[in-house]
């Protein structure tokens, strides 16, 4: 049954990112939008994340639970010399999540007020994905030292360091790619679908520049990510699969299909996620002194991860569904409008 934990973890952390992401992608691509067409990009943003909006924060929290339910020592660890970054990232979804209600459903729609809430939603969407990948970083950094004494020692340099700053950044451009790339699909008319396909190139190029940041932060802190990353055949096949897929993605928009470039860029980045995770497999934490913390030994009692699992099975069969049916109703609601 661990194995169903893991599984069902791993999942809602890549939903998270696939929904979540390109939720938080679509304020990061209004925020580089001239003010022109700031009121377009909104208005096709509206109807993209629409089921989005209503779910995506679900992953996040059935990650959250699984973490406190079944590994309990991680997420204490976590919680503790990563409480900055992480107050930080819901400071930003909460402020994001009430500033997009306000600038829609305020009863005064004043300029001002309607210009300070445009700001909170795109800076924080710019921030949140930021600091989700510093949250990452961090944890395979080895820079967080379980046995600090001194405040900057446990709470700033675990996540204050080059790598998971990069890695934070190679984040917030997926999101943008994303929401540039699920943007394409919900255009009704080609001056915007050149517009989204203009961002999803530079927000490509962007990730590409980012993602070389990454390797070269790594090396500062004497973290071997090409070594990671292609001395396993699994994460370099995930690659190779990643990069197969980023070509295919550009000829299929070249061809004008605007849906299929959504299944490459959602597979794309899966599989940089299974070439980072593979490798560092069964561990969560990478700690200094090669103090790691393993899913596969540091989780609750084997009647906790038993009853857990069950919850988890029985949940997805009402969850997915549900699920399901939301995205259609929205679908259907767009096709009749």
């Amino acid at each position: 049954m661990l194995t169903v934990v893991i599984i069902f973890l791993f999942f809602a952390i890549l939903l998270y990112f696939l929904l979540g992401g390109a939720d938080f992608g679509a304020g990061i691509i209004e925020l580089f939008t001239s003010d022109t067409n700031k009121q377009r990009t909104r208005s096709t943003m509206y109807q993209a994340i629409g089921p989005i909006w209503e779910a995506n924060h679900m992953w996040l929290i059935i990650a959250v639970v699984i973490m406190f339910v079944g590994f309990p020592d991680i997420y204490s660890k976590m919680c503790t010399y990563l409480h900055i970054p992480l107050l930080a990232m819901l400071l930003g979804i909460i402020a994001r999540g009430t500033a997009f209600a306000f600038r829609n459903y305020d009863a005064i729609k004043g300029e001002r007020t309607q210009r300070v809430y445009n700001n909170i939603f795109v800076y924080s969407s710019f921030l949140t994905p930021l600091f989700l990948g510093i949250i990452a970083g961090s944890a395979i950094s080895r820079q967080i030292d379980f046995g600090a004494t001194d405040f900057m020692t446990a709470y700033i340099y675990s996540w204050f360091n080059w790598f998971s700053i990069a890695v934070g950044l190679f984040t917030v451009a997926l999101c943008g790619f994303l929401a540039a790339i699920y943007l394409i699909g919900e255009a009704t008319d080609d001056f915007d679908v050149k517009r989204f396909i203009k961002k999803a190139k530079v927000l490509n190029a962007i990730a590409f520049f980012c993602g070389g940041l990454v390797f070269l932060a790594a090396e500062t802190l004497n973290i071997h990510m090409a070594h990671w990353i292609f001395g396993n055949r699994v994460s370099l096949t995930a690659v190779i699969a990643a990069s197969i897929s980023l070509v295919l993605l550009w000829i299929t928009i070249a061809k004008g299909r605007k849906q299929i470039p959504r299944i490459f860029a959602a597979f794309q980045v899966s599989m940089i996620l299974l070439s980072v995770g593979y490798t560092h497999y069964p561990n969560f934490i990478m700690g200094k002194n090669n103090k790691n913390l393993s899913l596969l030994t540091d989780h609750a009692t084997t009647k906790t991860i038993d009853d857990l699992g069950i919850a988890l099975l029985i949940g997805s069969l009402f969850i997915l569904p549900a699920l399901g049916y939301l995205f259609y109703s929205f679908r259907g609601k767009t096709s009749h409008e």
